[in-house]
């Protein structure tokens, strides 16, 4: 017995100092490292309007349906979509007829909304969502092909919104990581923001 308690209380403190430092000192350091030096980011980028109101996240997709604004990718996080307490895709796969169907679905409604010819490639994120159902960015493509209709819902000249979308292009991270794309609620704001 008691060669059995000098082996276990060695393996309880090991459990408990290891417990400590890793649960608790570990993530206070790297939180309190991250709000000194990315406190904005540390925050979760959120996005406050004039009022000191926050209105959203720059990394979480949300839904823009009105004809005004430009709209996100498809979402599947939730029940209707763009719930961040629900992040997830539809886990169909390529061979799935549901998502062959709903892609179809959704290229024909695209192309109708934004005024486009029937056979008018459309991007692939205007009709897929993202595996997280959450992404904030549109594609260029995708923000350029709704440029018209946003224009032409806000009696704006069309060079305007395309020198908007331009101005709110996020290019790919050092250069090389990913690829350029519009976050959709930044765009939006500053649509809202023009006078």
């Amino acid at each position: 017995m008691k060669l059995m308690i000098s082996q276990i209380r060695p393996a309880v403190v090991s459990t408990l100092v290891i417990a400590v430092v890793c649960c608790g000192f570990y993530p206070l350091a790297v939180t309190g490292i991250a709000k000194l030096t990315f406190s904005n980011k540390a925050d979760g980028s959120l996005i406050v309007d004039k009022h000191g109101v926050i209105i959203g996240s720059s990394l979480l997709g949300q839904n823009f349906s009105g004809v005004g604004y430009f709209h996100p990718r498809p979402s599947a996080a939730g029940t209707s979509g763009y719930d961040p307490n629900n992040s997830g895709g539809s886990n169909f796969g390529p061979t799935s007829q549901k998502l062959a169907d709903a892609i179809k679905e959704r290229v024909a409604a695209y192309r109708i909304y934004n005024g486009l010819a029937p056979s008018q490639p459309v991007p692939a994120d205007a009709v897929t969502a993202s595996g997280s159902g959450l992404d904030p960015h549109i594609s260029l493509a995708n923000a350029t092909l709704q440029v018209a209709r946003v224009a032409k819902a806000r009696s704006l000249p069309p060079e305007k919104v395309r020198d908007l979308v331009a101005a709110n292009v996020d290019k790919a991270d050092l250069g090389l990581l990913g690829v350029a794309g519009v976050n959709v609620l930044k765009m939006n704001l500053a649509l809202d923001a023009l006078p």
